[in-house]
């Protein structure tokens, strides 16, 4: 099941990777919110897969933060496509 989840997080990166050449070679400014989301995504992964010594509420606010750039990120993605 290690794989799987490290296979995801490698994923995740690359992810990382296209929204940040979205927001820096498109100059498309919802791309920073993609790359922010899915960077926390990575550390958050992270962090529980290797039991890091990081404590609960620093994992939840930074969930939080990824949740909140998300929505802020598909809403302009909404905005620009209507």
């Amino acid at each position: 099941m290690e794989t799987l989840q490290l296979t995801s997080i490698a994923l995740e990166l690359v992810i990382v990777a296209v929204a940040l050449g979205i927001a820096l070679k498109k100059g498309i400014a919802y791309g920073y919110g993609f790359a922010l989301t899915f960077a926390i995504y990575v550390f958050y992964d992270l962090a529980n897969l290797f039991s890091w010594e990081i404590s609960v509420s620093v994992l939840q606010i930074s969930f939080f933060v990824a949740t909140l750039s998300a929505l802020i990120s598909i809403l302009a993605v909404y905005k620009n496509k209507t």
